[in-house]
């Protein structure tokens, strides 16, 4: 296993062309398990990611960090020659190339996949874009909002009497760039075995389509289109949010017959579960509301402490709605390491999310937050790239790093 001490990717070369969030994510799930990611930027700018974000104390994004963890950052620019060689030389000696450009861009600068498998037939290309390589929307310019939206997340998210929301994170990229980071580690393993690579093509709206359930053949067979819900699973009850006498947010999760009967007798009133208007799945879905109105009562009697320890004593799944305040300081987030600190150059101890999954022998980890810009240009093309210190100085000079 000392091959593997950084995880389960270690030894694995990842060149991360992309910005803003699909392509990183990717590259930080490849990282995280051990890859060494070396991070493109455009010279003097860095990934836009570096401005984003809505808290910046000192002027420094707090998404950064944790998006660019484990990355090297070499300065280049890819829209000249010059840097379109230096690419050629550091995908000759890489294993993954991660991009999240419109479709076509890569091939416009003369390093499209044809070209880059005549340098490292083994190469995966890996292709993260809002629709896809090909397809009649290919070209068009897309971000995870608009694949949100076309994946069908966006239209089922929300209350019903409102606009459908946003979910309330970039989900359709950290999903296309997790399905991208999928992908890529299947490829590698063909690759492995037939020294050949291949593309790995993650759309957005397919990233986010892959989550939606049974929502397609639901209107294909069944003529239903899933509308908002807010926080309830229709006709599964109970399963919704439920507010303490001190204010706080408990989610109760009762829904299957053995549990609703543990929280009737929870509630003192046992007679709820052969109650016709809640025994069995159906009864409680078709007079969902009024269950909940008698659980909402129940619950409003009890500060959240005290009702989540009567729940859990008659083994009824609850929780609270956590926020950043309650996961600092939870004992099971600490004890299953959940969120790691390390130290920022800047900001002193930077907690972030730690590595997911946990693997037991091989499990990765966080080494560095992100890097600042160009900090490891140097280091990266003189040892992976080959230039010696005139040929970067001569870049340098010329605005190419």
């Amino acid at each position: 296993m000392n091959d593997y001490a950084r995880g389960p990717l270690s030894g694995l070369r990842v060149i991360e062309a992309g910005v803003l969030l699909a392509g990183p994510f990717c590259g930080q799930i490849l990282g995280d398990l051990g890859a060494d990611v070396i991070k493109l930027e455009e010279p003097g700018r860095g990934d836009p990611m570096r401005e984003w974000g809505r808290e910046r104390p000192y002027g420094k994004s707090l998404w950064f960090p944790v998006l660019g963890r484990n990355k090297r950052s070499v300065t280049l620019n890819l829209r000249v020659p010059e840097g379109q060689e230096v690419l050629r030389r550091l995908a000759a000696e890489a294993d993954v190339l991660v991009e999240n450009f419109r479709p076509g861009t890569l091939e416009r600068w003369g390093v499209g996949p044809e070209v880059l498998w005549d340098i490292n037939p083994r190469l995966v290309i890996v292709r993260v874009s809002a629709y896809g390589q090909s397809g009649p929307y290919a070209e068009r310019a897309g971000y995870g909002s608009i694949g949100e939206a076309m994946g069908g997340i966006r239209y089922t998210t929300g209350d019903p009497d409102s606009l459908p929301s946003r979910v309330g994170i970039s989900i359709g990229d950290s999903l296309a760039g997790t399905f991208a980071a999928v992908g890529a580690m299947g490829a590698l393993r063909v690759a492995e075995a037939t020294g050949r690579g291949q593309i790995v093509d993650s759309a957005i709206y397919e990233s986010v389509l892959a989550l939606m359930e049974s929502l397609v053949p639901e209107y294909a067979i069944g003529g239903y289109i899933r509308e908002r819900t807010g926080s309830i699973l229709p006709n599964i009850a109970p399963s919704n949010v439920y507010v303490a006498s001190d204010g706080g947010m408990v989610v109760i999760a009762a829904n299957q017959d053995t549990v609703f009967r543990r929280l009737a007798e929870a509630m003192a009133q046992p007679g709820l579960a052969a109650d016709p208007r809640f025994a069995g799945h159906t009864a409680r879905g078709r007079n969902q509301r009024e269950l909940d109105e008698l659980i909402a009562k129940w619950c409003a009697g009890f500060a959240g402490d005290e009702l989540l320890d009567l729940l859990h004593r008659h083994g009824v799944p609850a929780g609270r709605i956590y926020t950043a305040k309650e996961m600092l300081t939870d004992p099971h987030f600490a004890a299953r390491d959940a969120i790691v600190r390390l130290e920022h150059p800047d900001l002193g101890e930077f907690p972030m999310q730690n590595v997911v999954p946990k693997l037991t022998a091989t499990p990765g980890g966080i080494r560095r937050v992100g890097p600042e810009l160009g900090e490891h240009t140097d280091e990266v093309l003189r040892d992976v790239a080959g230039l010696d210190g005139d040929e970067i100085s001569r870049l340098r000079a010329a605005g190419v790093v």
